[in-house]
């Protein structure tokens, strides 16, 4: 149901001015029934002037009668025609002024890990325009070089299901035209959850890395035709005959 404009200060009108119970005016208004008592007691909504739903044609005084007389009755938001269609709005994604400077570095994180999502969804994703988006996917960003691509749930720009949906949506779409999809593509089309209940790849260790041929030989190296050298005659030492000889002589 359509809530009123200023809510809490139409809430704040009806307790001062009617005798409308807590609980009609908090199903009006769009509050909890004790954030009406808090108001009424004073706690809620100190200092907020009350704003007239009458006279700003939000409501009729027979609406407000009706109500006063009989407890269950509901308070029905007077048609404005000005304001028909305003929730069908489509646009772009209103990002606050605080937030605005992270979002090329948003755009830039999706385009990196998830260059499979389209532009417009990015755009909806983070609220941005397609041709920002491809000055940052040609890096012909004026500040491209300054830019750090950082998560946009992480900034708050959106929210990792709305994430999670977009990417699930370009996997569809891509599976649909039967594009085949390599390992490090299809975990990037998964979800955050499902990512990380895949099983890691076996990889082979750096460390033994060309080692698999020599694996492969049959023949060890004891077993190969390689003239045996000791260690005497590597070093170019006496033998111990010879050694004898020397000292004999060397008596006489």
């Amino acid at each position: 149901m359509a809530k009123p404009l200023m809510a809490k200060a139409t809430a704040v009108w009806l307790v001062d001015n009617t005798t409308i119970s807590f609980k009609q005016i908090a199903d009006f208004v769009g509050m909890h029934e004790l954030e009406i008592q808090g108001i009424a007691d004073g706690d809620v909504a100190a200092g907020v002037k009350g704003f007239d739903p009458v006279t700003n044609n939000q409501l009729t005084q027979d609406e407000i009668n009706s109500a006063e007389k009989n407890p269950l009755h509901k308070l029905k938001l007077k048609f404005n025609p000005s304001a028909a269609g305003e929730e069908k709005r489509r646009g772009p994604r209103y990002t606050p002024l605080s937030k605005r400077q992270d979002r090329p570095n948003s755009i830039l994180w999706l385009v990196k890990f998830h260059p499979e999502l389209a532009d417009a969804q990015i755009a909806k994703l983070v609220g941005t325009t397609k041709p920002t988006i491809q000055t940052i996917r040609e890096r012909t960003h004026w500040n491209i070089s300054n830019m750090e691509p950082i998560d946009p749930v992480a900034l708050g720009l959106c929210k990792q299901s709305e994430l999670d949906a977009a990417v699930q949506k370009a996997a569809a779409a891509k599976a649909a035209e039967g594009g085949v999809m390599s390992d490090d593509e299809r975990r990037k089309l998964v979800s955050t959850e499902q990512s990380l209940e895949m099983n890691a790849e076996p990889k082979m260790p750096s460390a033994i890395e060309g080692l698999e041929n020599f694996a492969l030989d049959s023949n060890p190296p004891s077993q190969r035709d390689e003239p045996i050298v000791d260690a005497d005659s590597f070093f170019n030492l006496p033998s111990s005959s010879d050694a004898d000889e020397d000292e004999d002589e060397s008596k006489f």
